[in-house]
């Protein structure tokens, strides 16, 4: 059962990259991955840094850590999108490694100094073997940072999503992205709202992220919210408890925007 969910996902998220392969403007832009990071990891920290990105997608976030100085990224796609990493990563290829593989299949003893997975984990059914393979490619004292969905922030949002989703798995993918695209439309709506309104949810998250997108981009993100197999809403403790479960130390949380979780930890440090 969870290999068959596991296989449905990884295909669900080859089909999107390869057709929409774009990463237009501020969705593709390091100020992005600063806002993802928060204040807990500096873009400096990439600087000259060895990176892992688990579960690389369109490319989007290699560029962001390419752009922000990394010296070397290894980008880990188990779909056919791998072919979309490389042909939008293929100027700066020299500076890139291309693993066609899941997650927990990343070798051992790379001695990267970060290793990120940046809208991912929550849609593996069994992370832990994929957190213990980023723990175990990093050198003693990198970092690992992963960002989640947040089940705090959510509770309002997801009493509408979670019955949706329950409908949009099954649909055809044309008839999906036809369905997305009406919906960004609402989306658009509550962001020109968002902009003129206070106190509203996820307001923050609205006028200074999502309203920086293209029209399209926004289509893209709500087909990604409705159409994978799996997907899971971590709170803030169970968060941190995935880190420190596969060994890391001095793990930290924070709520992105209120609605999300950016956690990071550190590989203990080996005596001698």
């Amino acid at each position: 059962m969870t290999m068959n969910l596991k296989t449905r996902t990884i295909s669900d998220f080859g089909d999107q990259w390869t057709t929409y392969r774009e990463n237009p403007g501020a969705y593709g832009d390091k100020e992005t991955l600063a806002d993802v990071f928060g204040p807990l990891l500096s873009l400096d920290a990439v600087r000259d840094a060895r990176v892992i990105d688990i579960g690389s997608g369109s490319g989007r976030i290699v560029n962001m850590l390419l752009d922000s100085g990394a010296a070397h990224v290894t980008a880990v796609e188990p779909s056919q999108a791998m072919s979309v990493v490389k042909e939008n990563t293929a100027k700066r290829s020299g500076q890139v490694t291309y693993l066609q593989v899941p997650g927990d299949q990343l070798p051992s003893g790379l001695g990267a100094d970060l290793a990120v997975s940046i809208g991912v984990i929550h849609h593996i059914p069994e992370p832990k073997p994929v957190i213990k393979a980023m723990h175990d490619a990093l050198r003693s004292g990198g970092q690992i940072l992963i960002w989640l969905y947040g089940a705090e922030g959510n509770r309002l949002y997801l009493m509408f999503a979670l019955p949706i989703r329950v409908l949009t798995q099954r649909m055809p993918d044309k008839m999906l992205w036809g369905f997305s695209a009406f919906l960004s439309w609402f989306l658009s709506a509550y962001i020109a709202i968002c902009k003129a309104v206070p106190f509203l949810p996820m307001r923050n998250y609205m006028k200074n992220v999502v309203g920086k997108w293209t029209p399209e981009v926004r289509k893209v993100t709500i087909y990604d919210q409705l159409n994978p197999a799996y997907a899971k809403y971590y709170s803030r403790k169970d968060a941190i408890a995935l880190l420190e479960g596969e060994g890391f130390t001095n793990v930290q949380a924070y709520h992105r925007h209120g609605y999300s979780w950016t956690v990071i930890g550190t590989r203990a440090e080996v005596a001698g």
